[in-house]
């Protein structure tokens, strides 16, 4: 037996003696479980920095918080939990619009707009800095959707800072930190959306004033700001590059390799090669991002209808004008599908999680422990601290939103604290605990666009992540005793 085998089934045999343990020493009730809710984010962070392998990390965590809640009789619930997840609205959609989004990048991509578009910007983008400079302005003016944020911009942006010799792992920084980040904070996105109609859900906004409702909480989402004002900080230099990012600035500075190992697993164009038309036009890149944006805020920021419409647009301009034909479209249609296969996979590892974490009560208990420090003063900087933990263990983004609304907006009234000021710390709690998780959405969707291994983009960005975080803390803290609004 080769020596890597006998390792594999060594570590194997550990775990499988661990889980044993971990069984027998929980309570038949999982509401008893108390601190012992946290074996599994436990475990899934030890394991995925032991191994780096985030997808065998995601399922065995899984497992081991079904093994807990149903001990032998874990397997029914382990597949009806399958089951839910890809039946629900929300997988559905995610499927959808992510895998409309990659054909929407593969066809651009065939045309030659990305090219097109390399070119445009390389003429008025001639250094490092301007071009990352660039990357940063593109993030922010695509503010609609955080996956139509980071799928554009990462995907057209790579080829570009590939000349300049930037690592993806900053690239990826900057893609991931003018998404959410930025959505957060502009009325006309669907995490405004979304976000108000959950306060006019749970009664804090009247009906068909959830937006408006959610204007007054944005210059409370400190760490929207943060994140997003940290970039430009960065790249001109203000804040210096440190922790591992310096690294990897050093690795593609000194050996050219711009991509970190394993990232041709998760890079939506990974083996991708093929010739750009001649004389493509910068139009094939522009008039489909215009419509897209145009027809998403068209159909009430719907992201799905968006790409849809767009599609159907491509389809119309690039056969019409004899970019491609049909069969090619189709063909390049599907391939934009299935490039965006793994990083779905991934997604829905981590909503397995995330269920095995919900069966074992880990979400009542953290907020258990938040709520013996929750006083007015404290109360905005202990939802952040809370719900951003909460958020980088169960990686779930809008699910959070769910699940925290409803206990944070009548806490803040109980409690006498100012409730915008309140939702303001749920939101930069979401998007801060999405923006540092090794296997959110966020950071998925933004190692794929960008040709970057998730694990390599994850823990390159947590240093500034916990920056920002660090800030925002203080913001909280300040506006907390203070008294601001109460």
């Amino acid at each position: 037996m080769k020596p890597e085998y006998k390792k594999i089934l060594t570590v194997y045999g550990i775990l499988a003696i661990f889980f044993i343990v971990v069984v027998l020493i929980t309570p038949g009730d999982a509401e008893d479980f108390g601190i012992l809710t946290l074996i599994p984010a436990a475990f899934l962070l030890v394991y995925i920095f032991y191994t780096k392998r985030i997808l065998e990390s995601l399922m065995l965590g899984g497992f081991l918080g079904y093994l807990m809640a149903y001990k032998g009789g874990f397997f029914s619930p382990v597949n009806d939990s399958f089951l839910e997840i890809m039946m629900d609205g929300d997988m559905a959609w995610l499927f959808i619009v992510c895998g409309l989004m990659g054909s929407i990048i593969a066809l651009i991509e065939r045309a030659g707009g990305a090219f097109a578009f390399g070119e445009w910007v390389s003429k008025r983008a001639k250094s490092k800095k301007s071009t990352l400079l660039w990357t940063w302005l593109l993030g922010v003016v695509i503010f609609i959707d955080d996956y139509l944020n980071c799928l554009t911009v990462g995907s057209c942006m790579s080829p570009l800072t590939d000349r300049h010799k930037v690592p993806r792992e900053f690239l990826a920084y900057i893609v991931d930190s003018t998404a959410a980040p930025v959505c957060v904070l502009l009325p006309i996105s669907t995490w405004a959306i979304f976000i108000g109609s959950l306060m006019e859900q749970n009664g804090m906004a009247p009906e068909g004033e959830g937006v408006a409702y959610f204007i007054r909480t944005i210059p409370f989402n400190f760490y929207g700001w943060f994140a997003a004002l940290i970039v430009p900080l960065v790249i001109i230099g203000l804040i210096p590059i440190f922790g591992p990012m310096k690294a990897a600035w050093k690795r593609a500075e000194e050996t050219g390799v711009l991509a970190p190992p394993g990232s041709e697993k998760i890079d939506m164009k990974a083996g991708e090669s093929y010739t750009p038309p001649e004389g493509a036009s910068i139009w094939t890149f522009f008039l489909p991002i215009i419509i897209l944006v145009a027809a998403t805020i068209f159909f009430d920021v719907d992201m799905q209808k968006g790409v849809i419409t767009t599609c159907a647009f491509i389809f119309v301009y690039y056969v019409g004008t004899g970019i491609m034909g049909p069969e090619e479209y189709m063909d390049v249609f599907i391939k934009g599908i299935k490039n965006m296969l793994m990083p779905l996979f991934m997604v829905v590892l981590a909503y397995f999680f995330a269920a095995a974490c919900d069966e074992i009560g880990f979400i009542t208990y953290v907020i258990e422990i938040g709520k013996q420090f929750m006083t007015p003063q404290l109360f905005p900087f202990v939802v952040f601290l809370t719900f951003g933990i909460t958020e980088f263990i169960m990686g779930i983004s809008w699910g959070m939103y769910v699940i925290a609304l409803p206990i944070v907006i009548p806490l803040s009234a109980a409690l006498g604290a100012n409730p915008f000021i309140a939702v303001g710390a749920v939101c930069s709690a979401g998007v801060w605990g999405s923006h540092i998780c090794f296997y959110s959405d966020a950071t998925i969707l933004t190692s794929a666009a960008s040709g970057c291994d998730n694990f390599r983009h994850a823990i390159t960005q947590l240093p500034f992540g916990l920056l920002g975080a660090i800030l925002s803390g203080i913001c909280f803290l300040a506006v907390g005793f203070l008294g601001i609004g109460i």
